[in-house]
């Protein structure tokens, strides 16, 4: 008996699997034809050093996870749920600064090992640590990205970048100042239960 020949021009159930394709766009570069009233060089300059940022925020995001997971001691409970939150802040961060890319013409970077290979974020070791080097290690981050953050959104401003500055001065600086004097508090070396009296002076009346 002949085998029934299947007529692949018509549409069916069949789902169409391990297809690949050229790249649509390579990355580090912009779309040509975007009504945005931006220079190309304007764009090719900002989504590279806005992919730099996301590259780094995309670390410290991990980083308050890892934090997250792996905290240990008294104040575990404060800080468990302190890093889930500034976790999450940090996940808006993320999706605010690719789809800029993106808006700009640009290709975000996505994938971990490309992200492990572009931040400047010193890579933390697998195993547990003490809070107070967690503490150390993530505010190191925040001033990766505020000492980054800064001169981008002046540059954003100066090439008429209006939209990149306004989310670089709104939402990352304002965003990561904040959450670094969350954590800084944590590390001020004060009594827990006792206070320290001050020493008694011989001329006290």
């Amino acid at each position: 008996m002949a085998k029934k020949q299947i007529d692949t021009t018509l549409t069916t159930a069949q789902p169409r699997l391990h297809q690949r394709a050229r790249e649509i766009q390579e990355y580090g570069t912009v779309s040509h034809m975007l009504p945005l009233e931006l220079e190309e060089p304007v764009r090719l300059e900002m989504t590279e050093q806005l992919n730099q940022l996301l590259a780094d925020i995309m670390t410290l995001r991990d980083l308050y996870k890892k934090s997250h997971w792996q905290v240990a001691g008294p104040t575990f409970y404060q800080l468990h749920l302190l890093f889930d939150k500034h976790y999450e802040e940090q996940v808006e961060l993320v999706d605010a600064i690719a789809e800029r890319i993106q808006l700009l013409g640009g290709v975000s970077i996505a994938m971990a090992p490309d992200v492990a290979e572009t931040t400047q974020i010193e890579r933390p070791p697998r195993g547990r640590e003490e809070v107070p080097v967690q503490l150390s290690r993530l505010l190191d981050a925040h001033q990766v990205i505020i000492r980054q953050t800064r001169p981008l959104a002046r540059r954003a401003s100066t090439l008429g970048d209006d939209g990149t500055n306004d989310l670089l001065v709104s939402e990352v600086l304002r965003r990561n100042e904040l959450q670094v004097w969350f954590l800084s508090e944590h590390l001020v070396d004060v009594p827990l239960v006792k206070a320290h009296e001050p020493p008694v002076t011989s001329g006290a009346a």
